[in-house]
């Protein structure tokens, strides 16, 4: 159930547990520097949790919600228990309550129904909100699931026409975000050294999870992986930053 949505932490326990209540519980412990919240259903944060990672030191100041599409008849034909109105509402408390939170969802093309209008709608959205992260899969069929019997099939053409529209709107908009950091410092965990040579360094910001975002590479100074460091921004690509530790 956990790996589905974080939100339902507790659920099925008698003791009154929360995500919150267990976040709280990892925060106390020694030596733990960073707590990343992934896979959050938009309807199951509350406003106590926005609270909590806005005050809470070691909670990243990021939020992983896989709200799946915008429009209203997708997100109905998906079964997804929150709103195009929800979702929004939900975005604009998030930046007004946790300035400079990280946002990343993911997203889904193509599903069964899905119209020229609905993607649209999808393409407009994405556009307007500027998410930090963000991952887009095709609708793939999988037959026994009611999705896979319902009518309007999409096209493998269209999906992955729309797929690629996407992506390359993120990209744009990543570009330009990472742009806007260049001159700036944050903290680093080092993880190792780069894949492409040994004389570079990498790592990740508080606002990069492991494996599905972006990394930063450590062109000056030296740590021990493990280490968080405090590092300049000094330039960047779509997806990756570029620094030099300091201090």
């Amino acid at each position: 159930m956990i790996s589905q949505d974080i939100t339902r932490y507790g659920s099925d326990l008698d003791d009154g547990s929360t995500l919150e209540t267990l976040i709280r519980r990892l925060a106390a412990i020694d030596g733990l520097r960073w707590i990343r919240l992934l896979y959050a259903y938009p309807d199951g944060i509350t406003d106590s949790l926005i609270e909590l990672i806005r005050d809470e030191p070691k909670v990243c100041k990021y939020l992983d919600i896989p709200i799946q599409h915008i429009s209203d008849p997708v997100l109905k034909a998906m079964k997804r228990r929150s709103s195009e109105q929800q979702i929004r509402d939900l975005i604009a408390r998030l930046r007004s309550r946790i300035p400079g939170i990280a946002l990343r969802t993911s997203l889904i093309v193509g599903f069964p129904g899905e119209t020229f209008e609905d993607f649209s709608a999808l393409m407009q959205f994405v556009e307007q909100t500027g998410f930090d992260r963000l991952g887009v899969f095709c609708y793939s069929r999988e037959e026994g699931t009611p999705a896979a019997e319902m009518p309007e099939q999409v096209s493998e053409r269209v999906k992955r026409e729309r797929y690629r529209k996407l992506m390359r709107a993120q990209a744009r908009l990543s570009f330009r975000r990472n742009r806007a950091l260049i001159g700036q410092t944050d903290q680093v965990i080092v993880e190792g050294y780069s894949e492409e040579t040994e004389l570079l360094l990498k790592g990740r910001s508080s606002r990069q999870a492991p494996d599905i975002d972006g990394q930063v590479y450590i062109t000056a100074g030296t740590a021990d992986v493990g280490d968080i460091v405090t590092l300049r921004i000094t330039d960047s690509s779509d997806y990756d930053l570029i620094g030099e530790i300091v201090g």
